[in-house]
């Protein structure tokens, strides 16, 4: 079949191996799909102490340009920052977004962030985050696959730049919270995650209610909707 190429990016502390089961189900399509581990993330030993936002938008970029075509950019959680920035980087590489129970980051995640790294607190999160449809195993390979996040990554910020970013088609895939969630949220609060959303002159909202990490509760609904966003911005010609 004929579609824009995929490139999946993880959310905090976790790699490739995430998106395992929505990357079969696309290549099992026809799609072709690469899943990045971001840098610092490649094992619990890896140095993470010099590890920037920087650093992750740049591999992001380079997956994007060794692409043969424009590219369905589909980013995570966290990796909303990273996924915005490529965008303002490289929009004419770019044929859509996909954001998973995210949206266009804008600014720092955490500006007053001081520790070289951030660790999974796994009680913390699972007080603030939707885990339904989630399995036990799920959750064990989570915590115990999870690495911890560079800290550079959470206080850097970076300018955007380029407003051919703003033209980018997007697809808003809510999970955890709902559209209208969503769009409240952005109107009423200036949370640095949601910060870029006003600025997107194209933006496609899909409801999918799961949870946070819908790449484990619900891989095959998340992969048709990323395989019809690059189906339908398959290269011309």
């Amino acid at each position: 079949m004929s579609s824009a190429p995929v490139i999946l990016v993880p959310g905090f502390w976790l790699g490739a191996w995430a998106w395992d089961e929505v990357a079969a189900v696309l290549r099992a399509g026809g799609h072709d799909v690469t899943a990045l581990t971001l840098p610092g993330l490649e094992s619990a030993d890896a140095d993470r102490s010099r590890i920037t936002l920087s650093d992750h938008v740049e591999a992001i970029c380079a997956a994007i340009r060794a692409a043969d075509a424009p590219v369905v950019l589909a980013v995570h959680s966290a990796a909303g920052f990273s996924g915005y920035a490529a965008s303002d980087r490289v929009p004419e590489r770019i044929a859509a977004m996909v954001y998973v129970d995210t949206a266009p980051g804008e600014g720092a995640l955490d500006p007053g962030f001081t520790d070289a790294e951030r660790p999974l607190d796994w009680e913390e999160l699972a007080a603030e985050e939707n885990l339904d449809g989630l399995t036990e195993e799920q959750l064990e390979t989570f915590r115990r696959r999870a690495v911890p996040e560079p800290g550079g990554v959470l206080r850097e910020s970076l300018p955007l730049t380029n407003d051919a970013r703003r033209d980018i088609p997007s697809t808003m895939i809510c999970t955890g919270f709902t559209a209208e969630q969503y769009r409240a949220y952005a109107r009423e609060h200036d949370w640095a995650w949601l910060r870029g959303l006003g600025e997107l002159r194209d933006v496609t909202w899909i409801d999918l209610p799961t949870s946070h990490w819908p790449m484990w509760s619900r891989p095959r609904e998340l992969a048709a909707i990323i395989g019809d966003v690059a189906g339908r911005h398959a290269p011309h010609g």
